[in-house]
């Protein structure tokens, strides 16, 4: 099949490649000259483990362009995969889909045969089927679900092992109203063995949101248990230990710290809040979900002020910029309200990250940025934001450290260890 890639994000750039890797004919379109550039010379267009050698394997079944009049025109089915990023209500933001659409409908209307839209981009529940309908149906002068098609495909991708997501999930979610485009998307997913829910377009938008909604609240649950559990002197790694092996339950997501970040859980959550009083609907569980995380990072302040009560001119240092390891994406960072805080505190900062210092320098660039790991050590307390690989082999003999991502290795080795929930 002849797909088109609105969009070269995580998702656009991981999906397309991902397609290709199966025999399918790509082509990729962005606004972003660069991420095609970089895509044309088999490099990656962002951050992903063994995504760059899936694109130098692939590069003969995939093209760039600019012309998103082309790209439909000359494929069979389109993937609309670009942001939804928040607005100050936390709802979410729906012009870059929208002026996706607008383009994609003028296509629509010289396509004499029938062409599938399906929406990956995570939309509020009713997106797809509402406004980006009229879109389409507007600029094409044609009808969804009978000129052409129109279906969501969420993504469960997660950054740092998107491509193994994509290649091997959990589920894969169909989302159509018409049995055509069912059908196209049936036909494409072929050869996935993994379970695949047929459903209609709106409820295959709802399934992503409670999805990251869900394993949000996981985690605001195991830290706020995991707050308790420190203040009895228990351990609230075993604690979850055992709430884990209960089948009904699972371990996953039950890892305690100083909370979730990155592009989706935060954004997704804010988004449902804010949808639901769009139909008077006031959600209660949510808010707190996300109250809990926003103060987790703070905790970690806190205990370093138990050792350092005047922060006033010592040197912090910062081990962990990402959001998560495997990543260069610092969006919701735990690290930026943690640097913050110390910042307003009168402290100096030298931080490392083995990926994500450049992406940070655009959010802070009064911190120092170390060359090394090693040389963070050198300040008068470590604090640890992200569970990087390499911070496990660190001497941390001497240091006092604060430990919001547990690393065995500080927690064995240095002078004063204290961790978030443990």
């Amino acid at each position: 099949m002849k797909l088109s890639i609105v969009g070269c994000g995580y998702v656009g750039t991981v999906t397309g490649v991902c397609f290709a890797d199966l025999g399918h004919d790509i082509t990729f379109y962005d606004l972003d000259e660069k991420k095609l550039a970089l895509l044309g010379a088999g490099k990656a267009p962002i951050f992903e483990p063994s995504l760059e050698e899936l694109i130098r394997r692939n590069q003969h079944r995939f093209t760039t362009t600019s012309d998103l009049t082309g790209a439909v025109h000359d494929t069979d089915l389109t993937f609309v995969c670009v942001g939804t990023p928040s607005q100050e209500d936390g709802s979410i933001d729906l012009s870059y889909v929208l002026s996706a659409c607008s383009a994609i409908g003028k296509t629509l209307k010289n396509l004499p045969d029938f062409h599938p839209v399906i929406i990956k981009s995570t939309v509020f529940p009713g997106s797809t089927g509402g406004s980006i309908c009229s879109v389409l149906e507007k600029k094409s002068d044609k009808k969804a679900y009978v000129d052409f098609g129109l279906g969501s495909n969420p993504e469960f991708l997660r950054e740092g092992t998107a491509v193994p997501d994509f290649c091997t999930p959990d589920r894969i979610v169909l989302g159509a109203d018409d049995e055509r485009t069912m059908g196209a998307l049936r036909s494409l997913y072929t050869p996935f063995e993994c379970p695949k829910i047929e459903t209609a377009i709106r409820t295959a938008e709802m399934i992503k949101y409670a999805s990251n909604a869900f394993l949000a609240t996981k985690i605001s649950f195991a830290n706020e248990i995991g707050n308790l559990a420190k203040k009895l002197g228990i351990d609230s790694e075993k604690v979850f230990e055992g709430v884990g092996l209960d089948r009904r339950i699972g371990p996953a997501f039950f890892g305690t710290g100083i909370g979730f970040g990155g592009s989706c859980f935060p954004k997704d959550v804010r988004a449902l809040i804010a949808g639901a009083k769009d139909y008077d609907e006031h959600l209660r569980i949510l808010p707190a979900v996300l109250q809990v995380n926003e103060g987790q990072p703070l905790v970690v302040v806190r205990l370093l002020q138990k050792y350092l009560p005047d922060l006033r001119g010592r040197k912090i240092g910062v081990l962990g910029l990402a959001f998560k390891p495997d990543t260069d994406d610092v969006r919701e960072s735990r690290a930026i309200p943690i640097i913050r805080q110390v910042l307003d505190a009168g402290a100096e900062v030298i931080a490392y990250d083995p990926l994500a210092m450049e992406n940070f320098a655009s959010l802070f660039s009064e911190i120092t940025y170390a060359p090394s790991a090693e040389a963070v050590l050198s300040a008068e307390a470590v604090l640890i934001t992200t569970a990087w690989e390499e911070f496990e082999h660190l001497d941390y003999h001497g240091t006092i450290v604060i430990d919001g991502r547990r690393v065995a290795a500080a927690s064995r080795d240095a002078r004063v260890y204290e961790g978030v929930c443990w």
